[in-house]
């Protein structure tokens, strides 16, 4: 966990230098928040406090990296709440929750605060500025903006690559991480080099992330333009958060298939439900909520894949000779 946790640091050093101090911040009462919760749950429970495994601070830090920078630093003390005691805690304790942690934490936000987390967007920071102001304004003094998905959904390619500009510029900006989102899910790059580390490590292994993005390729260019096979694959692919979910949350332990082929499967489900939600949803993006749906298959997807176990059969007792 703390493996994982130290991965993301690089993601993190960039959304400082995108957004400012306060992702910082919030990044921090986040993880703080998770640990203080677990370890309050379990003594409440009459559990061993097992807050120093790193479980609830990786937690902290995810639930913070999926939601707007310019959220209230009260907010990620609420989403802990459900992310550990409601949906971790009191289903038993690490390994008995059916959904990933962070994600619940960010659904339940959504649902009961959907006003600061659709509209607390702001731009990358103008470096033209004094450094002073920038760090002590943390952006916020900007006016908000959309994320590139919004653009994308609501007023078309044409108006995304205004805004944006032409697609080679996105795809640079956007790989680098350059761009208006969440905290930490800005930057593909350093999200592919954290999870490129982790399957050094032996942590993850490819067929989640890779089953996941390549599905939300295919079926972006297949049905994401005005005509079939028009659409822009590596917008789908490089905007939001699915670089983030899926090397870092659709891989958890505990919420997804430990078989290699139900893996496959659970990966292009949840690709499969992104972009039904990107496109027809009311919700431009959909990675968390593909994400959680697909936990509640993963027990049915272990058994459906599990492997046959094979015997020789019984062969007749050989008649003793002298």
């Amino acid at each position: 966990m703390w493996t994982v946790s130290a991965s993301l640091i690089p993601a993190m050093l960039l959304s400082i230098y995108v957004f400012g101090l306060r992702g910082l911040l919030i990044t921090l009462v986040s993880m703080i928040s998770c640990m203080a919760v677990e370890a309050i749950s379990q003594k409440a429970l009459g559990r061993p406090v097992s807050v120093s495994d790193g479980s609830a601070a990786l937690t902290g830090i995810l639930m913070a990296f999926v939601i707007p920078p310019g959220v209230p630093y009260w907010l990620p003390i609420v989403g802990a709440v459900a992310a550990i005691f409601i949906n971790k805690e009191l289903m038993g304790g690490l390994g008995f929750n059916i959904w990933n942690p962070a994600l619940v934490g960010r659904a339940l936000l959504m649902a009961a605060f959907p006003v600061y987390m659709t509209a607390a967007w702001i731009p990358p920071i103008d470096w033209s500025k004094s450094a002073v102001d920038v760090y002590i304004s943390g952006g916020l003094d900007a006016v908000s903006t959309a994320t590139p998905l919004q653009v994308l959904k609501q007023y078309g390619l044409s108006a995304f690559t205004q805004q944006f500009g032409n697609l080679s510029t996105v795809y640079q900006n956007f790989f680098i991480g350059i761009k208006p989102g969440c905290i930490g899910e800005t930057s593909a790059l350093l999200i592919l080099a954290g999870g490129l580390f982790m399957m050094i490590r032996g942590i993850i292994t490819w067929h989640i992330p890779v089953s996941t993005i390549a599905t939300v390729a295919v079926l972006s260019w297949i049905f994401g333009g005005e005509t079939w096979f028009s659409g822009q694959p590596l917008v789908h692919v490089l905007s939001g958060g699915l670089m983030l979910g899926a090397f870092y949350m659709a891989t958890d332990y505990v919420t997804s298939p430990t078989q290699k082929a139900a893996q496959i499967v659970f990966g292009i489900g949840v690709g499969a439900l992104t972009l039904l939600i990107r496109l027809k949803g009311g919700y431009p993006e959909g990675v968390a909520y593909s994400i959680l749906l697909m936990n509640c298959l993963t027990p049915s997807l272990e058994e459906w894949f599990r492997p046959k176990r094979f015997a020789l059969p019984k062969q007749a007792p050989v008649a003793a000779t002298k």
